[in-house]
């Protein structure tokens, strides 16, 4: 069990000072009491590795495991712990200790903003990893059908290999944008958003505009995160980022606000968030603004593959907010009560 790093522990400390219990709300993007869901990852990683759960039954793995969290993150353990959904309010997370990759989620609907505390145990019930995602991350990763996505929307490519839908970033994020941002001095494509280090929607237009007609690698059908992956790659250069980054949340290249999406066929899988949500983002506040989904931006990119090789032919780009003025919704489905999401084989390296 180790103790976080300096840049960690500062919201440990604002914690522990507060005096707050697990069940008192924190606003979204708080910059001192709320913790970001990668900041949130890194904590918990590092402070509950190694903690031994062996010989405990289940009812009270789960306990101990809670009791651990509270530890790590500053809070005071309460003597028991509330039937509340989720189980860590302030922070807005639950927890599950998973000793095989079978997620399962009883009695509710999975949260788009909630986040999912997952620590995986050995064997021998020895906390090994633990990884932070939200709802709607967890959404993308079921390829059986259990859960069902719910929102949905069709891309049909017009005449023009490149389309700019709005000119201008939201209302809320355009005293943000700058101009010249060094990218490759002042931050990775994983970096919390900034004051003054965000390009505006009509400059990303420009550079990722190079894109269209470059091909890559095909990583097959059956390893669409393979072929995401060449594409963000490509679009970490293309915006002028010294390297490629991507820590799997939302929005694929956090530090500009922008979602990438691959299309090689018209539906748009947009799990559970609206792009024109007003919900607030996971991200820490902008000069006292919250950021919202609504805010981000969208790179749509349609391509055709030949299984070898991908080639991008257009791009689509657009705030969050004007999304469905362009990409016409499906009607949702409703989520199956139980839900079974087998995580990836790979989803705890």
């Amino acid at each position: 069990m180790g103790n976080p790093n300096p840049e960690l522990s500062r919201y440990v400390d604002a914690i522990r000072r507060s005096g707050l219990s697990i069940y008192d709300p924190i606003e979204i993007g708080n910059p001192a009491l709320w913790i970001p869901t990668p900041e949130l990852e890194a904590l918990l990683d590092e402070g509950l590795r190694g903690i031994s759960l062996a010989g405990l039954p289940i009812r009270s793995r789960s306990k101990v495991a809670k009791q651990n969290v509270c530890r790590v993150l500053g809070y005071p353990i309460p003597a028991s712990f509330e039937k509340t959904q989720p189980r860590f309010p302030g922070q807005l997370f639950d927890t599950y200790v998973q000793k095989s990759n079978n997620l399962q989620v009883w009695n509710e609907e999975l949260s788009a903003t909630r986040r999912y505390v997952l620590i995986r145990v050995s064997r021998e019930d020895v906390v090994t990893r633990v990884k932070v995602v939200t709802g709607a991350t967890l959404a993308l990763l079921d390829t059986t059908g259990t859960l069902t996505q719910k929102y949905q929307a069709r891309c049909i490519p017009k005449d023009q290999s490149t389309e700019l839908v709005v000119n201008l970033d939201t209302a809320l994020l355009q005293p943000f944008t700058s101009l010249a941002v060094p990218l490759k001095r002042v931050a990775t494509p994983v970096s919390h958003p900034s004051a003054d280090q965000l390009l505006p929607i009509a400059t990303l237009f420009e550079r990722l505009g190079r894109l269209v007609g470059v091909r890559f690698k095909d990583g097959g059908y059956d390893q669409e995160r393979n072929r995401g992956a060449g594409l963000h790659r490509l679009v970490c250069e293309a915006l002028g980022y010294a390297g490629y980054q991507d820590d799997g949340q939302f929005p694929d290249v956090q530090h500009q606000l922008l979602e990438v999406k691959l299309q090689t066929s018209p539906t748009i899988d947009l799990g559970l968030v609206r792009p024109n949500s007003t919900e607030p983002l996971d991200v820490p506040q902008i000069q006292g603004q919250q950021i919202r989904h609504c805010d981000v931006r969208y790179a749509v990119f349609y391509a055709q593959t030949d299984g070898s090789q991908v080639t991008l032919t257009h791009l689509i780009l657009t705030t969050g907010e004007a999304f469905f003025t362009r990409f016409p919704q499906f009607q949702g489905k409703v989520l199956n009560r139980k839900l079974q999401i087998p995580l990836p084989a790979n989803f705890f390296d």
